[in-house]
């Protein structure tokens, strides 16, 4: 007869293109889930899979078995969620991945609020240079900036703009630059991340704090006296005085209230990153994938209220 461990087999079979893969899908080593698979097929007096060292192939009936069996394993656990949401309770993993510098600061906080409210759940957050569009196994994902992919559904949790920053000490060294065009004259930390061309700034009139306002878009090309992966080593360095940075507004913002960074040509445009929140499908999401929607929104919108107020 088959279990429900079968149908879990299949499932993964189905995702993964190798037998290790799915083994370390499943936790388990290579030789078990061999041995579980042959037994599989015994059972069922069928040929699954046809597999080597490398790749793993499911025949017709394979591939149909593990399809039937993934629609199984979703309508069983469709009953189990909305028996749980009955009872005011919700248990199962759910994996959300997000940026190094904001899953730090902002949704590691947030991920242990969830967990109080939620004691049933197995929370997994995996912080990533880059989280999308990789995806990494997720079932939610925070990216910052724009989403040029439209097979994930993306909402926009919380506005956040690009600041240019300078610490006051280099202000006074340096003196403040009265236009972009200026900047070429001075020392800029560069961020490499995203593949993008990282020395050339895209700046407009605007009305600061983040609005697209005005027209006459400029380009500015700037020569990197530092550069850096990390955006908290670049923050670091403005602090100390190396140079003008641009930073979002989430990562600056604090830096600014106390003193260690000052906002440079406020009343031009730097592009906006905004916060967004990234999800494979409106149907058939889970309740405890819907409830971390709703709660990501509330905080990160409370959040960003708060600072715009401050």
């Amino acid at each position: 007869m088959v279990q429900i461990d079968d149908l879990q087999l299949a499932a993964t079979l189905l995702q993964e293109e190798s037998l290790s893969a799915a083994a370390r899908a499943l936790g388990v080593t290579p030789s078990a889930l061999s041995i579980r698979l042959r037994k599989l097929e015994a059972t069922l007096g069928l040929t699954l899979a046809t597999r080597s060292a490398r790749r793993l192939n499911l025949t017709a009936e394979g591939e149909r078995f593990a399809r039937d069996a993934s629609q199984l394993l979703a309508q069983l656990n469709s009953l189990c969620e909305s028996l749980q949401r009955d009872a005011g309770q919700l248990t199962g993993l759910l994996r959300l991945a997000a940026p190094f510098g904001y899953g730090r600061r902002h949704i590691a906080p947030l991920m242990a609020e969830f967990a109080r409210t939620h004691p049933g759940l197995q929370l997994q957050l995996d912080l990533y240079e880059t989280p999308w569009p990789d995806r990494h196994e997720a079932d939610a994902i925070i990216h910052i900036g724009a989403v040029r992919d439209s097979t994930w559904v993306a909402r926009t949790l919380a506005t956040n703009a690009r600041w240019l920053c300078a610490s006051p000490k280099y202000l006074r060294s340096h003196g403040t630059p009265g236009t972009p065009k200026d900047l070429v004259k001075h020392a800029c930390i560069c961020i490499r991340e995203n593949n993008e061309d990282v020395t050339l700034w895209r700046v407009r009139p605007g009305t600061g704090a983040g609005a697209d306002g005005g027209t006459g878009q400029e380009t500015v090309r700037i020569s990197p006296a530092y550069s850096t992966n990390d955006g908290a080593v670049a923050r670091d360095w403005a602090e100390a005085g190396l140079g003008l940075v641009l930073r979002s507004e989430w990562d600056a913002a604090e830096a600014i209230a106390q003193g260690k960074l000052v906002r440079v040509l406020p009343e031009w445009h730097f592009g906006n990153a905004h916060i967004m929140l990234l999800v494979p499908t409106r149907k058939g999401r889970s309740a405890r994938l819907q409830a971390l929607v709703e709660f990501l929104e509330k905080k990160i919108g409370d959040q960003a209220r708060h600072r715009a107020t401050a």
